[in-house]
């Protein structure tokens, strides 16, 4: 029993076995509330794996399925999806503290500390006024997104449902959690251009985050942004416009997909699709008719996701771009890696790497296991490789696999939806063992021949 307290002790002293141990109970509890008959329209428990499957996927707003939201569910379950969803969005410490604010109780030290961690700041002090702006910020983007959805859905479901339809599709397309309970994703919208630009804008604000805005208005000025937000700016931008091109080249001519859509329908759903693979989840085209070359890219986008801070999972674009200008810099013989005449830190060179290649061995090994789990699914190794990029980067989108997943590929989904959404990096290190350098010392080079 002793030695159970001070394994208890040892967690509380980490933060990231404390985001971790969180996000866990949330999800185990959300499962719980899901696998209830009166979640359900049939009357029925929905299965524990099944449930918990929901739930995490809720939980990491990640978006992937195992039934239809509209269909299956009952007001109740889309209430606790809805929930769920904007806890994963907000950070269960961020959460944490707003409730502390409504019972008006005081932020202690170490749940400040914990906010930190979460929301990758270097410094404690500012923390809470730091959280209280993020909520404001969320739920009043929220509130004009849900606005915005309004227009459409109240005249389409009548006021009532109407505004419940703009709430959750609003806080889903913000969080970047991609779940909707039109039963067919935006598909049927795929002319509308309220739904489709109110969404894209909803995610991208939601995949950029609070602190590149913030420093933009506190800027006024794209020379005085931080590194990170230049970053952040540029590489989104990129994204954009390369996404819209291809997917509008690639597709252009596909009866299933844009082929049968007029010139400005065209242009929609090609911006749509180059917005929402980067973490949203949302489809305004059948994924699964998809050409190739347009699904490849659309496996880049999943990996590299949003960015670092906000409701986008991923590796994250400043984490790729890091590497990226490493690489330039390193060709060109440099010995700093250098960008905007700032030098970037060799620490964060490494983290940006080893936040990669844990990503990659993990999407590498789960979906070589999922090809022996799910032989007899009938459907191919690229159906596996995108569902499993999807859950990595908490995406959401797919081509028609989750629902046909056995027990076990679903449980091993719901792993790799938990430790993209917290971070590879971040459970690596919460159960790594950190080595403490005791003297003032380093060891002599040793030579490896690479490349």
């Amino acid at each position: 029993m002793k030695n159970f307290y001070v394994k208890l002790e040892s967690i509380k002293k980490n933060p990231y076995m404390v985001f971790i141990m969180a996000f866990a109970v949330i999800i185990f509890i959300g499962a719980i509330l899901l696998n209830l008959p009166i979640s359900n329209n049939s009357g029925k428990s929905i299965g524990f794996v099944d449930a918990l499957f929901t739930s995490t996927s809720a939980m990491c707003v990640t978006g992937l399925t195992v039934v239809n939201t509209a269909e299956y569910w009952t007001n109740f379950g889309k209430i606790v999806i809805l929930i769920l969803i904007q806890m994963g969005g907000l950070g269960v410490m961020t959460m944490s503290a707003m409730i502390s604010f409504f019972l008006g109780k005081k932020i202690t030290l170490k749940t400040r500390v914990f906010i930190m961690e979460e929301r990758n700041v270097d410094e404690l002090q500012g923390v809470v006024r730091l959280t209280k702006s993020i909520l404001v910020y969320t739920f009043l983007i929220e509130f004009i997104g849900a606005v915005l959805l309004s227009f459409v859905f109240i005249k389409d479901y009548g006021i009532g449902k109407g505004i419940a339809f703009s709430i959750f599709h609003s806080i889903s397309a913000f969080c970047n959690a991609g779940f909707d309970i039109t039963g067919n994703s935006m598909m049927n919208y795929v002319n509308n251009p309220i739904i489709t630009f109110a969404i894209s804008l909803l995610v991208i604000i939601g995949g950029i985050g609070y602190f590149v805005f913030w420093d933009i208005y506190d800027s006024k000025g794209f020379r005085r942004l931080s590194l990170h937000s230049k970053l952040v700016l540029i590489i989104t931008g990129v994204l954009l416009i390369l996404g819209f091109v291809f997917v509008l080249i690639l597709e252009y001519n596909n009866s299933n997909t844009l082929g049968n859509l007029s010139i400005l329908g065209k242009i929609q759903a090609s911006i749509f699709q180059s917005v929402v693979p980067r973490t949203a989840g949302f489809n305004s085209l059948d994924i699964a008719s998809l050409r190739i070359p347009t699904v490849v890219l659309m496996l880049i986008f999943m990996f590299v996701g949003g960015s670092s801070g906000s409701t986008a999972g991923g590796v994250k674009i400043t984490t790729v771009g890091v590497i990226i200008i490493s690489i330039y810099n390193f060709v060109r013989g440099k010995r700093d890696v250098e960008v905007f005449m700032k030098r970037i830190e060799y620490t964060t060179i490494i983290k940006a790497v080893s936040i990669v290649g844990i990503g990659m061995l993990l999407i590498n090994g789960v979906t070589f296991i999922l090809t022996i789990t799910e032989v007899n699914s009938g459907f191919d190794f690229l159906d596996i490789l995108f569902e499993t990029v999807s859950s990595f980067g908490t995406v959401g989108l797919s081509r028609g696999l989750t629902p046909s997943l056995s027990d076990v590929g679903r449980i091993i989904l719901s792993v790799v939806m938990f430790i993209g959404r917290l971070g590879p990096l971040t459970v690596a290190l919460a159960f790594m063992k950190r080595h403490k350098n005791k003297g003032n010392y380093t060891y002599p080079e040793g030579k490896i021949i690479v490349g």
